[in-house]
């Protein structure tokens, strides 16, 4: 699988070529992270069927800075990226970093999965999830070859999209400012926020002010304010839960620090 530090050199690329200046405030952090997207995909307690993943970071405006591929069989990007990791979840990785972004604010952090119940039919943000669409001009403009690499259509680009199950996260620097979000998708939604969360802690971008789950009763100590709740019951409309991505353990991260995952 290709190194973070990869995905760091093409959001210094482009930094440096004056186009995407916004998102200099990330770069830094994926390059000095020194972690690798193995290390955050299909380790232990993530939970999932250890598919590839793809990685989107977009800056404070919804610009994106980098999209990439966690890889399979050698391959991270191109044409046929599809046959080995989810197409959809190219974009799907995009909207999920600027649904983060979008609705996070220097002084409160709202993760994809804090949405799922709250746009839910009879949800107090019921309809949320068809505002601001895909631009599919911008996401799918130039060649399919590009896909996942430094020259793929949608860097550079605010492709849109609202997103509201597990995978995206906002970044938050040392002050608790808001510098971004990252998404990640190409599992079940309970992974993507688990990788998401690992990927977001090696990056040193974790330093959330609070959020939803900072008033939330069951809370562990470790909590920080954007976890993703899992209500094993189902009684999710609502309220900033979401149910089991799926009914066996293999698809449930463990719950913990380590995953952002609260189970309850």
């Amino acid at each position: 699988m290709k190194k973070i530090t990869i995905l760091g050199g093409i959001l210094l690329a482009g930094a440096s070529a004056g186009a995407m200046a916004s998102c200099a405030d990330v770069t830094t952090a994926w390059t000095k992270s020194g972690a690798t997207l193995a290390s955050a995909v299909g380790v232990t307690g993530n939970g999932g069927y250890g598919l590839p993943m793809w990685v989107a970071i977009v800056d404070e405006t919804n610009k994106v800075c980098a999209i990439v591929n966690s890889g399979a069989s050698g391959v991270t990007s191109g044409a046929t990226i599809g046959n080995k990791s989810w197409l959809g979840s190219r974009v799907i990785a995009i909207q999920k970093a600027t649904t983060a972004n979008s609705f996070s604010l220097d002084a409160f952090s709202t993760s994809t999965a804090n949405l799922y119940g709250l746009t839910m039919p009879g949800g107090s943000l019921y309809g949320l999830q068809f505002s601001n669409p895909v631009d599919p001009a911008a996401a799918y403009a130039g060649s399919e070859t590009t896909y996942g690499t430094g020259s793929d259509p949608a860097v550079g680009k605010r492709i849109g999209g609202i997103n509201v199950f597990g995978g995206g996260l906002a970044l938050y620097n040392t002050a608790k400012v808001k510098v971004g979000a990252i998404g990640v998708s190409g599992d079940t939604s309970c992974t993507d926020h688990a990788v998401a969360w690992r990927l977001r802690a090696s990056m040193g971008l974790n330093n959330v002010p609070g959020g939803f789950i900072s008033g939330y009763t069951g809370k562990p100590s470790t909590a920080i304010g954007d976890e993703m709740i899992i209500n094993t019951a189902g009684t999710v409309t609502n309220a900033y839960k979401q149910v089991s991505c799926a009914h066996n353990a293999i698809a449930n991260p463990t719950a913990g620090a380590a995953t952002g995952v609260i189970v309850e």
